[in-house]
């Protein structure tokens, strides 16, 4: 186990291990790749985040070599990999359907790939008795795929493609089969399996949550290209477009212009809420058209009549009156609807911590939603 935890090391100390230069993949007229380039440290969990045909999987294809670049290089430790052939390249793919062999049994599958590169029998079995007791199946070698759970089916295909000690772990939707629990508890065993083996893993997923959860940094896509490169935290709260705004997580969009800016206070003239005050560093001429962000768990709610403190009025230079128009109660938080006095809907979400009813809002209750400068995030249109 000690030689398995030393399976990638990048070859010099600031290098990226993996770097996709200026790459894209044509099918036909339609460009699913467009000349994307991207840096991957060694030793990191990388997510490629986006909507259903935005290229992520595509993408994963070419790592792999299952797809060639019609654009562009793919480097492995400076070592151009595009003309290696799959089964050549220190990478391996887990499939989303794991792809197992039904006819094989458990010791068959994750010794598969060994045989295949013509590894000694004394080595295969060592090797698949260190991959069985990574992923938890002792006792079940001999099993057959169709005499496993969903999670257990999963374990396998995750053995199968470490067996052969690849630089780089690719991950194709490998959680979507399963159900939230055991989803969530899968979430945590891949985190730790990385983290122990020092390995790169590079997952694509369309699930957000998934991604933030295990993710060092993700790359969000968008037809082809990269959005945004980021850390969990600074692509939720600092997102860099509007699309990325309303992609990654909830969110309340202010369209307007700027009306004024000083001593870094940007006073937007939104077309839906009014004048709102914004926290922005960066110098923007009035007339500039800019979205204001507010993510809902930001959004505070008062009574008619707003707070009784004089220290509350005063955090409370946004306020937008209306009226509850929904109310959604989801165990954790609880999400209200409100209706402005200008006809737009603000989402607010509010921590259930107390378990009685003392702070809620009823539908059709009048109320201020408020928040600060320092909650909105200013992207320019």
């Amino acid at each position: 186990m000690a030689e398995l935890a030393n399976l990638a090391r990048p070859a010099a100390a600031d290098a990226p291990l993996l770097s996709i230069e200026g790459v894209a993949k044509n099918f036909g007229s339609f460009r699913a790749v467009d000349r994307l380039s991207l840096d991957i440290r060694a030793g990191e969990f990388f997510a490629l985040l986006g909507p259903s045909g935005c290229g992520k999987t595509t993408l994963l294809r070419m790592l792999a070599g299952f797809e060639t670049p019609d654009e562009g290089r793919i480097l492995l430790d400076g070592r151009d990999i595009a003309p290696v052939l799959p089964h050549e390249r220190p990478v391996n793919m887990m499939f989303q359907n794991y792809a197992l062999f039904p006819h094989l049994s458990v010791r068959d599958n994750i010794a598969f790939g060994l045989k295949r590169a013509g590894m000694a029998r004394a080595g295969i079995d060592t090797r698949v008795s260190e991959m069985v007791a990574l992923v938890k199946l002792d006792g079940m070698e001999k099993r057959k795929p169709d005499q496993l759970s969903g999670g257990q089916r999963q374990r396998v295909a995750l053995a199968r493609s470490l067996a052969r000690r690849p630089k780089v772990l690719l991950l194709d939707e490998p959680l979507a089969a399963l159900d939230k629990k055991l989803r969530e508890s899968t979430q945590q065993e891949l985190m730790e399996l990385q983290r122990s083996l020092g390995m790169t893993f590079i997952v694509v997923t369309h699930d957000q949550e998934e991604a933030m959860t295990m993710a060092n940094r993700i790359g969000v896509m968008n037809a082809g290209r990269l959005e945004q490169v980021a850390a969990p935290r600074d692509l939720y709260e600092a997102p860099a477009s509007r699309w990325v705004a309303e992609f990654v997580g909830d969110v309340n969009l202010f369209d307007g212009e700027v009306a004024s800016h000083e001593h870094h206070r940007l006073t937007v003239a939104s077309r839906n809420g009014g004048n709102i005050v914004a926290t922005e560093p960066r110098q923007l001429v009035a007339g500039t058209g800019v979205s204001v962000a507010i993510r809902p768990e930001k959004v505070k709610l008062w009574h008619d009549g707003g707070p009784a403190s004089d220290a509350g009025r005063s955090q409370a230079i946004n306020r937008l009156a209306g009226i509850v128009a929904d109310v959604s109660y989801l165990g954790g938080a609880t999400v209200y609807k409100v209706k402005l006095d200008s006809g737009a809907v603000v989402r607010a979400s509010m921590a259930n911590t107390t378990r009685l009813d003392i702070h809620t809002y009823s539908a059709g209750q009048r109320v201020v939603a408020w928040f600060t400068p320092d909650d909105c995030v200013v992207l320019e249109r």
